[in-house]
């Protein structure tokens, strides 16, 4: 078969590619646009919808994609997608792949069920950087590897040109293309919310969970989270306290160790750069919160989650 053959099969309007393929596309499709899978895909589905509306069902369970939102299909079970009813059209990304496995730890939380993941709300300031993400994705499954040559445009999101959707060939572009595709779903997962915020929460301590989930590994400190959220560090502490049952610095420990724990997971950075990443100063320190935390050290870690 083909590239193009191999692109046109692998496209979501068709049957799904074999699971080991990066296949990534963009499209603006108007009602009428359905694709059904009655014994499912062979391989993860990824949308990021930037215009429109999609509906998708999988299984039991249907969900409406808007703008600013990720959903992740699962592969092995019957799933039907289309313009949602009533939208003028659905303008969105998608990507298929197999999913590498730190991926399911960020995407649990977002299920809905029958291997349905929903990210949503994703927050505002990062859609540009999500779609840059996807714009780079299809950038590189569309490079060669030729070094003479280089990958494709990064930079701000802009409509890609040309044939909409690309294959990635070979070690280095599926790899490249799996790295920009991980940048969507950690930045997508790490600033959603899975679930509404409690009653009465001071929206002013949501903003300081979101700049906390947003850069883990940052040097926070209760007086810039504080200056973040326009608060006087006494009184951010004491509300954070209150209101969301634990000190700030303690979130910020919870935030650094799962943001470690991905890096352990889906990465090969030594242990004391993972340490450094996540914003704990001293490797010493790192590996005895972690330990407690996850019942391992990292590197025990990190080879039963491989």
């Amino acid at each position: 078969m083909s590239a193009d053959e191999l692109s046109v099969a692998a496209a979501p309007g068709n049957p799904s590619p074999p699971p080991g393929l990066v296949v990534a596309g963009h499209y603006d499709q108007r009602p009428g646009y359905t694709v059904s899978r009655p014994g499912g895909a062979d391989s993860w589905l990824f949308t990021w919808t930037t215009g429109g509306r999609g509906h998708l069902r999988q299984g039991a369970t249907e969900v409406s994609a808007g703008p600013g939102e990720l959903v992740a299909l699962a592969p092995g079970v019957r799933q039907l997608y289309s313009v949602a009813p009533r939208a003028r059209h659905w303008r969105f990304w998608w990507a298929h792949c197999r999913a590498r496995a730190s991926w399911l730890g960020w995407l649990r939380p977002y299920e809905t069920g029958d291997g349905v993941y929903v990210v949503a709300p994703v927050a505002a300031g990062l859609h540009g950087r999500v779609e840059s993400a996807f714009l780079r994705l299809l950038a590189d499954a569309r490079w060669s590897g030729d070094p003479g040559a280089t990958p494709g445009p990064v930079g701000a999101p802009a409509p890609p040109t040309g044939d909409p959707v690309a294959v990635a060939h070979g070690t280095l572009t599926t790899e490249l293309a799996l790295g920009a595709l991980e940048e969507a779903v950690l930045l997508a997962t790490g600033t959603a919310r899975s679930a509404p915020a409690a009653p009465g929460v001071d929206a002013r301590l949501l903003r300081a969970q979101a700049v906390i989930a947003t850069d883990p590994g940052a040097p926070h400190t209760v007086a810039s989270l504080a200056a973040a959220v326009a608060l006087s560090p006494s009184r951010f502490a004491h509300l954070f306290a209150q209101q969301l049952g634990e000190s700030p610095m303690r979130a910020l420990r919870e935030a650094r160790l799962q943001h470690a724990a991905r890096l352990l997971e889906g990465s090969d950075l030594p242990v004391e750069r993972v340490a450094a990443a996540s914003g704990f100063a001293s490797p010493f320190h790192f590996n005895r919160v972690f330990h407690r935390r996850y019942g391992a050290p990292p590197g025990a870690y990190r080879a039963a989650h491989r």
